[in-house]
C-alpha cells in the first residue's frame, strides 16, 4: 500500500532526492528554492547524512566537487542566478566525469530579475551554461509528484553514464502544494556499489583519481571524444516524453513544466470547441525527444511551442521538425503567470486564422 503525502514542491523535491540515496547537500540561500536546502539541513542528519550551508554558491558547487569524487550521492540547488555562479564548477564537475544532482527552481531573470516562476533558464540547462564541451542530463518536473520522482532517475542516470544531473523547475512548482504519492522504493545505500573510480580511504586498493584535464598532448581530446559517446548513447536510450490527446490532432502544442499544465487545459478548451488539439511534453529536455517530434510532424501540420520565457525551447521544436511543420510560439517571459484562455486564443488565431507569424505576448 502506497503512502500519500501533501507536500511542497521543493519538500517533495528534497524528500525524493533523500529516499533516492542523497547523503550530502551543500547550498546558499536564494528565492524561490530556500525550502530545499531548510528541508535538507534536518532531513540528512536524520539518516545519517551530512548538510552544509556554505557561504556562497561558489563554494557549493566546489564543496559538491569533493563530495561527488567519494561516491557519495551528493546534491546542490540554487535559483537561476546562483546557478549561473555554479557554472564554472558545474564544468569542472562534468569535465571529471562526476555524478551528481543539480536542481534549479527557476525564476524571473536575466539578471536579478524577481522572485516569480519563470522558465528562462532552458538554454543555460540544455547548452552548457559553462565552458567547453559537456552535457547535463536535464529532467522537467510538471508538478509536485514528479518533483519526488525525478531524483531518483537523476541519480540513476548520472551514475549510468558518469555525468551531472539537474531537475529545472519553475518557481510555481516548487512553491505550489499537493498531495503525493510514494511509489518508488527507498533506496538503501548500505547496498549501494562504491563507484570504481571513486576517491576515499585507501585500504590497499589501487590508487585512484579524480580530475577534469590532462594536458598530456592530445589527451584532451580523446577525453572529450570518448564522453561524447556516452552523451550520443544517452540521446538514444534516455529521452522521456508525455503525449497526450495526439489522435487526429491538427495542432500540437509542446511545452514543460507549469507552461504544460496550462496547455494541457488550452488543448481540452480547443476540443470542447472543435479544435483537434494535442499536448506534446518533453520530460527530458536534455535529451530532447527530437526523433517522436520529427515523427509527430508527419501527422500534424502546426506545432505551437508554450514557454513561460522569450522563446528558447521553441529552437529545440524547430530543429526537430526540420521545416516539416509549422512552428510558432507562445511567449510569456519575466516571471508573469500564463492563462490557459490566452493560450487557446493563439490556437484558434492559427488554425482557424491561418496565422503565420509567431502567436507571441509582449
Amino acid at each position: 500500500m502506497s503512502e500519500k503525502m501533501l507536500m511542497k514542491g521543493n519538500e517533495a523535491l528534497s524528500e525524493g532526492a533523500v529516499r533516492a540515496g542523497c547523503r550530502f547537500f551543500a547550498g546558499y540561500p536564494i528565492t524561490p528554492q530556500n525550502e530545499v536546502p531548510e528541508y535538507m539541513s534536518w532531513r540528512l542528519p536524520q539518516v545519517g547524512g551530512s548538510f552544509l550551508q556554505s557561504e556562497s554558491e561558489v563554494a557549493a558547487i566546489n564543496v559538491i566537487y569533493g563530495a561527488a569524487a567519494t561516491g557519495v550521492r551528493s546534491m546542490t540547488s540554487s535559483s537561476s542566478p546562483g546557478v549561473s555562479l555554479k557554472q564554472e564548477g558545474i564544468s569542472y564537475c562534468a569535465g571529471a566525469d562526476l555524478p551528481f544532482l543539480i536542481a534549479n527552481v527557476m525564476r524571473g531573470g536575466p539578471g536579478l530579475g524577481n522572485i516569480a516562476g519563470s522558465q528562462g533558464d532552458y538554454f543555460q540547462a540544455t547548452r552548457g551554461g559553462g565552458h567547453g564541451d559537456y552535457k547535463l542530463f536535464v529532467m522537467a518536473p510538471q508538478g509536485v509528484q514528479e518533483m519526488f520522482d525525478f531524483p531518483h532517475k537523476c541519480y540513476e542516470t548520472a551514475y549510468k553514464y558518469r555525468i551531472p544531473a539537474m531537475i529545472l523547475a519553475d518557481g510555481f512548482i516548487g512553491q505550489m502544494m499537493e498531495a503525493i504519492e510514494v511509489r518508488i522504493p527507498e533506496v538503501d545505500v548500505k547496498k549501494l556499489e562504491e563507484p570504481k573510480w571513486a576517491l576515499g580511504v585507501n585500504n590497499g586498493r589501487e590508487r585512484r583519481m579524480v580530475g577534469s584535464y590532462d594536458l598530456r598532448d592530445g589527451m584532451l581530446e580523446k577525453m572529450i571524444l570518448e564522453r561524447g559517446k556516452r552523451y550520443k548513447e544517452i540521446e538514444e536510450k534516455e529521452a522521456l516524453w508525455e503525449e497526450k490527446m495526439l489522435e487526429g490532432a491538427e495542432i500540437i502544442l509542446v511545452a514543460y513544466g507549469t507552461s504544460a499544465r496550462v496547455a494541457m487545459a488550452a488543448v481540452k478548451i480547443a476540443r470542447e470547441k472543435g479544435i483537434k488539439a494535442g499536448l506534446f511534453r518533453p520530460i527530458t529536455l536534455w535529451p530532447f525527444p527530437k526523433k517522436r517530434l520529427a515523427e509527430l510532424a508527419g501527422k500534424a501540420k502546426k506545432f505551437l511551442a508554450v514557454e513561460m520565457s522569450i522563446g528558447q525551447m521553441v529552437e529545440d521544436v524547430r530543429l526537430s521538425i526540420n521545416g516539416k511543420a509549422e512552428v510558432h510560439l507562445y511567449a510569456k517571459p519575466g516571471g508573469s503567470p500564463i492563462f490557459a484562455e490566452d493560450v487557446y486564443k493563439a490556437v484558434e488565431d492559427i488554425v482557424r486564422k491561418g496565422a503565420k507569424k509567431y502567436a507571441t505576448v509582449n
